[in-house]
């Protein structure tokens, strides 16, 4: 029987809607909820909400915003086994996945209280003698749109920075999952006791998504966005945020290359090859999607990829917790990414692993042969699909890596650090990790990409400065005279 959620959470209050949209299972096609389908009289009502509780919010000791985010993490701590379990139902994610997103939650929370206790502001010098100060204050209203890959995750980090700042949030998670982007929150935040209107959730079919997401960026209340999305989405909310000279930050797709030098641990590159690439059936914005190989150890490299990547099963992991390859997230995923490896295939690649799909399950599928015409080289994957790419020297790996027009993260598997942060200060990169794969994350570190893989930065002190603006105030103490003549 499909889960009953309460409403949309706008006001501190539960506010049914006319209509409902299902949320499926991605396993089994199933209906795993029916879901408030809001309008734009919901999502102007949910902005009004969080504009009048913003004065008294942001008013609020900081230490007192800060208790409130200890609060909400230590709910979720307490609702980890319902939050994994829901996410491996509206996500199709396997356990383990599940169950590292479910523990990330409240260290984002923590975090978020944390930077209230930071520097909020500098002292500046002053030619005039003036004491000349540099303070940071909330913005407003902050929507926060999030994505289906890590939904809980992503929300939490796309909301909580801005809340302990001081600004009010008016969150639409994707359409996709509802619940664990979205919802799920709107409980914990009532059962935390978060003042009404401080945070609230609006969720809507995809026929109204557009309408709704558009109200989410024009509406006069609306200060700041937060959106982690495909990049042609964020292209269009970034430039309808730039007409309005509204800040936002957009962290979108990637094309991240990991780079296997001569010189490598073939254990722990064929791993790190094997988690970044198919964690998540690839569904991560910052997924290994061409693994680079130095021609000298191409092969037993290739070896011991394609026997490791062959042990990873495919299946419901709702059904069996041993499948780690799970679903995409619906048909038209599936679509594409079989797109892609038919393109490959039909223009001269070939299959090391993998290849087949089935409904929404993609085999973890190695290519080779893979040139700069294909789709699967030029175009985000977010499928369980990686070509494998011989270089010859790290120019040419360089090269190669930075021949997209992404650039999120990376990864660099050498013993020679110093060579490692040599190609790394090459990459086009916004993150890059050594001896490690493409997919990495923590709270307070400075989360983004550069070129088309978006705009400001999540994390720490740098969530911070992305949802406050900052001010110049000065105190005259006697030493700016004015022209006689005034």
């Amino acid at each position: 029987m499909p889960k009953r959620l309460k409403g949309l959470w706008i006001g501190g209050q539960w506010v049914p809607t006319a209509t409902t949209f299902e949320d499926l299972n991605p396993a089994d096609g199933s209906v795993w909820a029916e879901v408030p389908d809001a309008s734009l009289t919901e999502t102007t009502m949910a902005l009004r909400a969080a504009q009048q509780a913003f004065g008294a919010w942001s008013a609020l000791p900081f230490q007192h915003r800060s208790h409130l985010m200890i609060k909400i993490a230590e709910v979720v701590e307490r609702r980890k086994d319902e939050l994994v379990e829901a996410l491996r139902q509206e996500g199709g994610g396997w356990i383990g996945k599940g169950m590292f997103e479910a523990g990330y939650v409240p260290e984002v929370f923590y975090a978020a209280a944390a930077s209230n206790y930071a520097a909020m502001g500098e002292v500046l010098p002053s030619e005039s003698g003036k004491f000349s100060l540099a303070v940071r204050r909330p913005m407003g209203v902050v929507t926060c749109i999030s994505p289906w890959n890590f939904p809980s995750l992503l929300t939490a980090r796309g909301i909580a920075f801005a809340l302990a700042a001081g600004n009010t949030v008016v969150l639409k998670p994707s359409e996709e999952t509802p619940y664990t982007g979205g919802l799920f929150f709107a409980e914990v935040f009532e059962e935390a006791g978060v003042p009404a209107g401080v945070f609230n959730v609006i969720t809507c079919s995809r026929d109204r998504v557009q309408a709704v997401g558009d109200e989410l960026i024009d509406h006069p209340a609306v200060k700041g966005i937060s959106f982690t999305g495909s990049t042609p989405v964020g292209r269009m909310i970034a430039a309808r945020a730039g007409a309005h000279l509204k800040k936002a930050c957009v962290e979108l797709g990637g094309k991240d290359a990991l780079i296997v030098c001569d010189d490598a641990d073939l254990e722990r590159a064929t791993q790190a090859a094997n988690f970044g690439s198919f964690m998540h059936q690839g569904q991560i914005c910052m997924s290994v999607e061409k693994v680079l190989v130095h021609e000298k150890i191409f092969e037993p490299f290739l070896q011991r990829f394609v026997q490791r990547a062959s042990g990873l099963k495919v299946g419901d992991p709702s059904k069996d917790p041993s499948h780690i390859i799970g679903p995409l997230i619906n048909d038209k995923q599936a679509a594409k990414v079989k797109q892609q490896i038919d393109d490959a295939l039909a223009k001269g690649a070939t299959v090391a692993l993998g290849g087949g799909v089935n409904g929404r399950y993609v085999e973890p599928t190695i290519l080779l042969n893979v040139t700069p015409d294909m789709l699967v080289y030029r175009e985000e994957t977010f499928g369980p699909v990686v070509p494998v790419i011989p270089f010859a020297s790290d120019d040419e790996a360089i090269a190669i890596a930075n021949d997209t027009e992404y650039g999120l993260s990376s990864g660099v598997i050498t013993r020679d650090e110093s060579r490692a942060l040599a190609i790394a200060h090459r990459l086009e990169t916004g993150m890059c990790h050594v001896n490690c794969s493409s997919v990495n994350d923590e709270p307070h570190v400075p989360f983004g990409g550069s070129k088309a893989s978006g705009l400001g930065r999540h994390g720490g002190r740098w969530s911070h400065e992305t949802f406050t603006e900052t001010r110049w105030i000065t105190l005259e103490r006697g030493g700016r005279a004015f022209p006689p003549m005034f």
